[in-house]
């Protein structure tokens, strides 16, 4: 699974200031007290950046990567030569995805600790590894024929189907809940915890005021933007309208002058500058699609105003779910129709 949209992220007024990249495994100091470690993903985004914050008796980790042989080797290299001896003694997890999730059964279990995740996301996780082995559900075929998929695509679809679990360590079976506006002692430190939602249902990311630092997981990058989808589970859902309400959220209730490190790219300056762009990019491609509608289109028709690059078989689920979501956000505005058809397909058109 990909974090990443496919549609195009636009460059802005953004600083970098740590002069280079850390080795995969390395652990970098990226802020006093505070280490990045880069760890590698076997999708299309080849990379995450996870947090190891020291504690006097040990060290809190922001999200755990994926579960892969490769790297489970690079973090038992860091237990055992870059932790100055001291265990980890608490996992946060940003959200659901396999790439923050994935080792957090392994990691917890490994140190006989807890996980701390928003409740949302730890259950709707623990749902969508239940599906490994399963056959697609008819809803979920119905699903993709409405958005316009032929025979192969849903073959595709039916071939792929139950393979979210197949990158995540069986989860612990308890967790500890974080939620909006909670307050952790990370580091000797206050951290509060800040929630957005459209990318994953209840991502947290974390605010330290004293230091001017924000780990915002996927909820804010700075050279992409992520994946925000509509999925069988939940057809009529409008991911969209809560991402841009978060980012708009967020830009109003956060400082400019933080320090923003996140799960994708470098660390950056212009947490307010970034907001805006993610924002004008979605409302940009609203209006883009809201035009196109001037004649009915199905889901799969639409490709061409959200998107620049030419969408192949590789990256044309993920592009059918942004779709979606631009829809069904027109819907919710009341800016578009849709129609079923006698065969079962959805077609769009301007209200």
């Amino acid at each position: 699974m990909s974090d990443v949209s496919l549609a195009a992220a636009p460059e802005g007024q953004l600083t970098y200031p740590l002069s280079r990249i850390p080795e995969p495994g390395e652990m970098m100091e990226a802020a006093p007290g505070i280490y990045w470690v880069r760890m590698p993903l076997p999708f299309q985004l080849n990379h995450i950046n996870l947090w190891l914050i020291e504690e006097e008796d040990g060290w809190t980790l922001v999200d755990t990567g994926v579960a892969t042989d490769e790297v489970k080797a690079l973090w038992r290299s860091i237990f055992t030569d870059k932790l100055k001896g001291k265990p980890i003694i608490r996992v946060i997890v940003t959200h659901l995805h396999p790439d923050h999730v994935g080792l957090a059964g392994w990691i917890t279990r490994k140190f006989g600790i807890d996980l701390h995740m928003s409740r949302t996301d730890y259950l709707m996780c623990r749902t969508l590894v239940l599906d490994t082995g399963r056959e697609a559900p008819r809803e979920a075929l119905d699903f993709y024929h409405a958005a316009g998929m032929g025979r192969r695509g849903i073959e595709s679809y039916t071939r792929r189907f139950g393979g979210f679990g197949q990158h995540v360590s069986r989860m612990p079976d308890t967790f500890r809940r974080v939620r909006e506006n909670d307050e952790l002692t990370i580091g000797g430190r206050k951290w509060r915890v800040v929630v957005g939602s459209g990318h994953a249902p209840e991502h947290v990311c974390l605010y330290c005021e004293d230091a001017k630092i924000l780990i915002s997981g996927d909820q804010v990058l700075p050279r992409i933007s992520s994946n925000v989808s509509v999925h069988p589970t939940e057809a009529h859902d409008n991911p969209l309208q809560d991402w841009i309400d978060s980012c708009h959220r967020l830009r109003a209730n956060l400082p400019d002058d933080v320090l923003v490190l996140p799960a994708h790219n470098e660390p950056f300056y212009g947490l307010h500058t970034r907001l805006t762009q993610l924002i004008d990019g979605h409302e940009e491609g609203l209006t883009k699609l809201h035009d196109m509608l001037a004649e009915p289109k199905r889901a799969i028709d639409v490709f061409p105003a959200l998107f620049k690059r030419e969408i192949g078989p590789e990256v044309f689920f993920m592009a059918t779910g942004e779709s979606l979501a631009h829809l069904n956000c027109l819907l919710g505005r009341n800016q578009a129709t849709v129609t079923r058809s006698e065969k079962g397909v959805d077609w769009y058109q301007q209200a």
